[in-house]
């Protein structure tokens, strides 16, 4: 069984963000860093703001967390006590609220009965992604899990997806990317992949079409 993307390109490997694409992460993460920001003795920052500081790994999402900003410069001994306080609280709540977005199963259904191996490149800590894909019954979709501590770069680099595409022994021009943000397209570009993208997840509150992926889609069966 033949698979086409945008009824065009027919991949060898599709890599999927993980936050903001597969799985609706932010209220978990949220949850995280308020309880961080309370040990801290801070004010919560609530849902809302969190979703617009996901997308960069934890280290930053705390350092927004911290300062407020999305370029922040937080202080670094207070920094190693919030990231410690957060990865704790994530770790205990980490599929508490969580959810699958519409859409993702039967489409990761119809690339395994293409026969297309399929891998998460994510920025979230590595330790964090088995528990979440088994917690929505996907684990065994997928052949290769990178976090954003896997490598000694992570996303935008294009470091992720050329791991990825040589892991599997292919050129980058056979690997589809599929994400969220800006970060996913610009990873996408610098490698040589075709970048498709999901206009709900993640981007700091800018459209994604604005970084210009070749497909935009609302959700991922309609990329077939």
């Amino acid at each position: 069984m033949s698979l086409r993307i945008g009824g065009q390109f027919q991949p060898s490997l599709i890599l999927f963000d993980l936050d903001g694409t597969l799985v609706d992460s932010v209220p978990d993460l949220a949850l995280a860093v308020d309880q961080m920001l309370q040990r801290l003795g801070r004010e919560p920052a609530g849902e809302q703001r969190v979703r617009g500081w996901v997308g960069n790994g934890a280290p930053m999402l705390v350092k927004r967390a911290l300062t407020g900003l999305q370029h922040p410069d937080a202080e670094p001994a207070e920094f190693a006590v919030a990231q410690d306080y957060f990865l704790q609280a994530y770790a205990g709540c980490a599929t508490r609220a969580s959810r699958l977005y519409d859409g993702v199963r039967p489409f990761l259904h119809a690339v395994h009965e293409a026969g297309i191996p399929v891998g998460v490149v994510t920025n979230k800590p590595v330790r964090f992604v088995p528990g979440l894909l088994e917690h929505f019954a996907l684990a065994d979709f997928f052949s290769l899990v990178l976090g954003g501590d896997s490598l000694i770069e992570k996303k935008p680099h294009p470091l992720p997806l050329q791991h990825a595409a040589g892991h599997f022994d292919l050129p980058a021009s056979q690997v589809l990317m599929v994400g969220d943000s800006c970060h996913d397209v610009l990873s996408a570009r610098a490698a040589g992949c075709p970048v498709a993208c999901v206009s709900y997840g993640y981007n700091h509150g800018i459209p994604i079409q604005d970084s210009a992926p070749d497909w935009v889609v609302d959700s991922l069966p309609k990329l077939l």
